[in-house]
């Protein structure tokens, strides 16, 4: 049977769980549970109750809203070994968005109960949970502030983002991206078509290789720098 545990080292790749002290992060596996998704499957909605707090080991997952017309809006990809859901687990509201899975995803899950009498025990651990959510908002500032940008300074701030997991990872950062062009799209409000010319670009000056499904980088620094805000 697989276990929580079994995901440890992945997960401590992470800067915030392997920033944990060890004893809260034995406890938060301890009390996890392992949850697989297939393709596509929600994992929770807009509106659901919260019921704790969840890290990707594998796979993709979606967080979006939708639009008056009724179309998905992806505010963020999540992918391993990231960690989420932790705003309804902190204010006890109901969740903002949806969630749901891109690929057969595999996570693990701390109940809210099961969290909250951890921190019971050890009330000391509310600041790291309240830093996992500071380290989310200070992202929602500064893509805010990216707002104003062109285009082709957002859609490589958000390469640069997605491939250091959207900070998670300090000291190192993914070779791939796990995203289609039409999410890019949604997340710049934009239109697959730009999006599209706008990669192309990127590739010929060989800051990325695309490929079905994903972008490759091949020059972080190259990116990070036609991530740098103009004006």
């Amino acid at each position: 049977m697989v276990k929580a545990h079994d995901f440890e080292e992945i997960l401590r790749a992470g800067r915030w769980f392997g920033g944990l002290a060890r004893d809260f992060q034995g406890a938060l596996l301890d009390a996890a549970a392992v949850r697989k998704l297939g393709k596509e499957e929600r994992l929770f909605a807009r509106g659901d109750a919260p019921n704790g707090l969840y890290g990707l080991v594998q796979g993709t997952i979606r967080v979006a809203g939708t639009s008056s017309g009724g179309v998905e809006v992806l505010l963020a990809l999540v992918e391993p070994p990231m960690w989420f859901g932790e705003v309804s687990m902190l204010d006890g509201s109901p969740r903002t968005h949806d969630a749901v899975s891109g690929d057969e995803s595999t996570l693990v899950h701390v109940p809210q109960a099961l969290l909250e009498a951890i921190l019971a025990r050890e009330p000391r651990h509310w600041r790291d949970v309240a830093v996992l959510a500071a380290t989310r908002l200070r992202i929602m500032y500064s893509m805010a502030e990216d707002a104003g940008q062109p285009i082709a300074v957002r859609l490589a701030r958000r390469l640069v983002l997605s491939a250091e997991r959207y900070g998670d990872w300090h000291d190192r950062s993914s070779r791939t991206v796990g995203v289609r062009q039409e999410q890019l799209a949604a997340m710049l409000s934009s239109s697959r078509q730009t999006v599209n010319q706008l990669l192309k670009r990127l590739e010929a000056d060989g800051a990325i290789r695309l490929s079905y499904g994903q972008v490759e980088i091949l020059d972080l620094d190259a990116l990070r720098d036609a991530a740098r805000p103009q004006g």
